[in-house]
């Protein structure tokens, strides 16, 4: 792998904000509401809420054990069958190279697959010099298949993309590096930002004298 691809494997950071709002029992808050009311300052609609409000932000740190990428074939012939087979063959070659670095079947998927006709203007004399064609003409059928490809031995990935330019394959997407089991560490994120919310509810309880519910 290159010095990118290197510099591309960091830790990345999981971030979950805003991380939680607590409902607490403030007894002070609400009878200063219920004074303001007897008073006739506020409108006799609003309904006293015994709530405050904290925040908490949890950071979870992790280096990238997968690489993606994803790469595309396109053929054109004169029948459409002719570039299916010919898209298919390339395809192959590319997956039998992929394999050989221990890859697994599950981790390789189908982006994307179309086929469709070609159509061009043809070349038209008149008296000897180029006019503009009246009509267009199919000259053939466009197939073009995209497979993506999740490597998790992330230092075979840059020898896995060598390898398929040399086979010919140079539509290749640059590799994007990340964590295979993300939920996971957005869970133990969220988990950690509800502890320090908690942290902050329970100081500020202790500071106004009152009681969480």
């Amino acid at each position: 792998m290159n010095d990118n691809d290197n510099n591309s494997v960091k830790a990345k950071v999981w971030r979950y904000v805003p991380a939680l709002v607590l409902v607490l029992s403030v007894f002070l808050l609400a009878q200063t509401v219920n004074s303001i009311r007897n008073y006739k300052y506020i409108g006799s609609g609003i309904v006293p809420q015994n709530i405050i409000s904290v925040s908490g932000e949890g950071e979870v740190f992790a280096i990238p054990d997968v690489a993606t990428f994803s790469f595309s074939v396109t053929e054109t012939t004169e029948n459409v069958q002719d570039s299916q087979n010919s898209v298919t063959d390339k395809i192959n070659s590319a997956l039998s190279k992929i394999k050989s670095f221990g890859v697994d079947e599950k981790d390789i998927k189908t982006l994307d697959y179309s086929a469709f006709p070609k159509y061009e203007y043809p070349r038209v004399l008149c008296n000897g010099i180029d006019c503009s064609p009246t009509r267009e003409v199919l000259v053939g059928y466009t197939v073009t298949q995209t497979i993506s490809v999740k490597v998790r031995t992330v230092d075979d990935a840059g020898k896995i993309i060598g390898s398929l330019g040399e086979a010919g394959i140079t539509n290749l997407s640059s590799l994007s590096f990340t964590v295979d089991d993300e939920e996971k560490l957005k869970e133990e994120a969220r988990s950690l930002a509800i502890e320090e919310a908690k942290e902050k509810a329970k100081t500020l309880a202790r500071d106004l004298g009152v009681k969480l519910v």
